[in-house]
């Protein structure tokens, strides 16, 4: 894990108006824990960048007037409007006590199912490791090769040795999804499908329409044949 150094002091006073007359001199007041007691510090702004505005997973080696702190990052509290850091809690760390840590999450590899026309997409950027200080990597890599359509990579699916990743284990990481492109061209396939079997069922009833009255044609002509034999008979009569 790479490291920054910050150069920091003590802070001879707490509470809220001592900590707003730091910030206006571009100075942000910190808390170190984890210590046998919490250290009250303050640093120049401009040495967090580094540390906070970046996608890599840094530790802190804080040295505060002389005496030097291996930490890293717990809690950073933003300034609602201007979103500058207005207050930072570093926990120390010790070799041989677990600390929990956000590591950045990078996705490698072409995924089967974008291949077939789905779309990969990285449901998590960051993901919670637990272990030992010496066991952490700088990023969490992901091979997403043989990922397909409808499928997705899950917390409980991720192992590392002597780490423990504590997020909820049915949480996805990336997954792979049908694009809206191919839902439409396949709805269309389907209403196409449902207009033809609609074009024969049409057909089928118009032929059968039509050979009914060919059925019922038949009578009249009996009907027409009775009306002539009665009209001669008449004729007959007559003579």
């Amino acid at each position: 894990m790479k490291s920054i150094e910050i150069n920091a002091k003590l802070r001879e006073k707490v509470g809220k108006k001592e900590s707003n007359k730091l910030r206006r001199a571009e100075m942000i007041p910190c808390v170190l824990y984890g210590t046998e007691k919490n250290i009250h510090f303050t640093a120049e702004a401009s040495q967090f960048r580094t540390l906070i505005y970046t996608s890599n997973v840094y530790y802190a080696k804080i040295n505060i007037e002389g005496q030097e702190h291996k930490a890293v990052v717990k809690e950073i509290q933003f300034h609602p409007v201007s979103d500058k850091i207005i207050h930072i809690d570093f926990l120390n760390i010790y070799d041989e006590k677990p600390i929990t840590v956000s590591v950045p999450v990078r996705l490698e590899g072409f995924a089967q199912g974008v291949k077939d026309g789905g779309k990969l997409y990285q449901d998590v950027r960051r993901l919670k490791i637990k272990g030992l200080f010496k066991d952490f990597m700088e990023e969490i890599v992901i091979d997403v090769t043989p990922l397909v359509i409808g499928k997705s990579v899950k917390v409980s699916d991720l192992k590392f040795k002597n780490l423990e990743i504590a997020e909820h284990p049915n949480q996805n990481v990336a997954s792979c999804k049908v694009t809206r492109v191919v839902k439409e061209a396949e709805a269309e396939v389907v209403e196409g499908a449902e207009g033809a079997e609609g074009a024969v069922a049409a057909e089928g009833a118009v032929a059968a329409e039509g050979a009914a009255p060919a059925k019922g044609s038949a009578a009249p002509a009996k009907g027409a044949d009775a009306h002539a034999k009665g009209g001669d008979a008449h004729a007959k009569k007559e003579k």
